[in-house]
């Protein structure tokens, strides 16, 4: 058995098939978009509170997506892209992964967004990858400790739908 030195083929440049690349949507590409007409129904619940981190020692504003389905047979996570501007938090929708889970029991997919300082009025965008989109205003006040939603929108846009409820549920409050 002889053994010979592996050399790699030298590659032609010119013969070689070109793959397109996927283009990925950015944030503002999908807020452009037009989606397609659907009945409105609520799919997704936004809550938003205040928690208190015991192992970093920190206080956070908390942005909880969950869907209403619930999933049975997997644990998901809702994948999000979020750009936080001075008055406004883009969350966009990228959609669901699973979660390493050795007991799985019917859970809706979720995710937790952790902001510090937030403080005064946010508008908070819920954008889907058809090109929906939710807004709802916030008012943020941890001195006084409160949360105030103080509106819900949708942009004006053709087959713009609801499909978010948005919630500030003071029982899942926590401070120092």
């Amino acid at each position: 058995m002889s053994l010979r030195k592996l050399v790699p083929l030298p590659i032609n440049q010119e013969k070689m098939p070109k793959i397109s690349k996927p283009r990925k949507k950015t944030t503002t590409t999908v807020k452009k978009t037009i989606p397609q007409k659907k009945e409105a129904s609520v799919e997704y619940i936004v809550t938003v509170f205040f928690k208190f981190d015991q192992r970093l020692k920190k206080q956070f504003s908390v942005i909880s997506l969950a869907t209403v389905k619930l999933f049975t047979s997997l644990s998901y996570e809702i994948s999000v892209d979020v750009q936080k501007g001075k008055n406004s938090i883009d969350i966009r929708l990228l959609g669901l992964n699973t979660r390493q889970s050795y007991y799985v029991s019917p859970n809706p997919a979720s995710t937790e967004l952790l902001f510090e300082n937030l403080f005064g009025k946010f508008n908070i965008n819920i954008i889907k990858q058809d090109g929906s989109i939710n807004c709802a205003l916030f008012d943020f006040n941890i001195y006084k400790k409160e949360i105030k939603l103080i509106e819900i929108s949708l942009p004006k846009k053709k087959n713009n739908r609801m499909f978010v409820r948005f919630e500030v549920p003071t029982e899942f409050f926590s401070f120092k």
